[in-house]
């Protein structure tokens, strides 16, 4: 989901937390990858991106945990997505894309990501909003397994972490002899 993948740039947020967008270019990098590609971006643009990724992640947190939502974040989410200009069209293989504005300002991209969160968050999609196991990153992630019981945002890395973890508590390495 763009949305969730969105807040995923700010990753371990309850432990050291990395910044996945420490620049405007790394954020535009970011959008082409998503299929949003923008002309350019500034530092001002880049800070309402970053308010948008922390009001979808406190948004998400709270109706994954059924808590209400942050009037805060609720108003971010709106705002930036009545302010672009993108449109879904249909591809020829039956896919939605987005397409942006001809200006193809950073704003528009938001949009798109934030009315992928209202969807998201208004219960539209088929899944649920859950939360990752691990203590260190607990980001908001949407679960479509077939049985909805998803522990991790991300197998390969907060899944391995937690198993490999496990299995180290519970298999101790034996000290080498010494001569």
């Amino acid at each position: 989901m763009l949305a969730t993948s969105f807040t995923g740039t700010l990753s371990e947020r309850h432990g050291d937390a990395v910044e996945r967008m420490p620049t405007p270019q790394r954020l535009v990098d970011w959008l082409a990858v998503s299929g949003l590609a923008v002309d350019s971006c500034t530092t001002a643009q880049l800070e309402l991106a970053r308010d948008l990724r922390e009001s979808i992640h406190a948004a998400a947190t709270a109706a994954a945990i059924q808590d209400a939502l942050p009037a805060a974040a609720v108003q971010v989410i709106n705002d930036r997505s009545a302010q672009g200009r993108a449109a879904a069209i249909l591809t020829p293989e039956g896919k939605r894309q987005w397409r942006l504005s001809s200006a193809s300002r950073v704003e528009d991209a938001l949009s798109v990501i934030a009315a992928d969160a209202i969807s998201i968050i208004a219960g539209e999609r088929d899944g649920k909003l859950a939360l990752c196991a691990s203590p260190t990153c607990q980001a908001a992630f949407f679960d479509t397994s077939q049985s909805r019981t998803r522990k991790w945002c991300d197998m390969n890395t907060c899944g391995n972490r937690q198993k490999k973890a496990r299995y180290n508590a519970n298999h101790p390495k034996t000290p080498s002899p010494t001569n």
